[in-house]
């Protein structure tokens, strides 16, 4: 048997000691981690500039998960848009500028195709580039359908809402839409939306438990349907409510800042909403038993 130097075990200590270190800087920064959260964007945040400009933002908003959307110029000398029909060239070129960037697209949408067929190519698109969730709006008739192709593909698909009188506004809609349907079938709550409709999301949360894949996260500055995005814990949608609910819940999931507001200059906006996001998560850990 080889016998390791002294100098090679101290150099692999050395490594080891490092790695822990990085791991613990990283949850320090990233505490909802800890509770297997995936803190990211949707794109959509940063829509009037190219997917990978959206991408550099999003890396200096110091989150490393992003929700892409479909028709966003792509950019950074790439031609098209995002779209789940693209040439596997293309989306092999997007995953390696990813990965180089430390960002990992994990889910898609809001985005509802037309026929089986489409539905089909959105599924193979999204095994292609490892996303977990397509998040949509579709025709309740689809349903059936989408529990098939989420458990041939091991793909979820969470039911997004906007506003009243919208489709899905509504978590009794919702709720009743996921009866009979795969458990790959859930939920992308937009508590903002829920804000705007006059309801309270915290409650929304608690109906429809269980179900929740993803939020699209947003602070409004009023209950209104003309409500606009705030900072994070400046606005009436109770942020830090639904973070205690997400984690009384056991939630284990994604949540896409969605800041639509201040379009140009939004990137601040967020840093500031992500840095009270993160406080919260933080003060709830350390009074926590977790």
């Amino acid at each position: 048997m080889k016998v390791l130097s002294k100098s090679t075990i101290l150099i692999a200590f050395v490594l080891f000691s490092l790695l822990g270190i990085n791991n613990a800087t990283y949850g320090q920064k990233h505490p909802e981690t800890k509770l297997g959260w995936k803190l990211g964007a949707q794109a959509y945040t940063f829509k009037q500039f190219t997917f990978f400009e959206a991408i550099d933002k999003i890396d200096s908003c110091n989150l490393r998960f992003v929700e892409a959307y479909p028709g966003q110029v792509l950019g950074g000398g790439m031609e098209g848009k995002m779209d789940y029909k693209m040439p596997d060239e293309q989306r092999k070129e997007i995953l390696k500028r990813l990965k180089k960037k430390g960002v990992k697209m994990v889910s898609f949408g809001v985005i509802a195709p037309g026929s089986e067929e489409e539905w089909r190519e959105l599924f193979l698109f999204a095994k292609a580039m490892g996303i977990e969730t397509i998040t949509s709006e579709p025709k309740p008739e689809d349903l059936p359908l989408l529990s098939k192709l989420c458990e041939e593909f091991k793909v979820n698909v969470a039911i997004h809402n906007h506003p009243q009188p919208t489709r899905y506004w509504s978590p009794d809609i919702v709720q009743a839409a996921l009866e009979g349907q795969s458990k790959r079938i859930g939920v992308c709550a937009d508590i903002g939306h829920w804000t705007r409709s006059g309801l309270d999301p915290v409650s929304c949360l608690k109906q429809l438990e269980g179900r929740v894949f993803q939020l699209h996260v947003k602070d409004m500055h009023e209950k209104d349907l003309k409500a606009h995005d705030v900072h994070w814990g400046d606005g009436v949608t109770n942020i830090a409510g639904v973070i205690q609910e997400l984690i009384r819940q056991d939630f284990k999931g994604i949540l896409s800042a969605e800041y639509e507001y201040n379009w140009y200059k939004s990137t601040p906006d967020v840093k500031e909403s992500v840095q009270y996001f993160r406080s919260v998560v933080s003060k709830e850990l350390k009074g926590s038993t977790l």
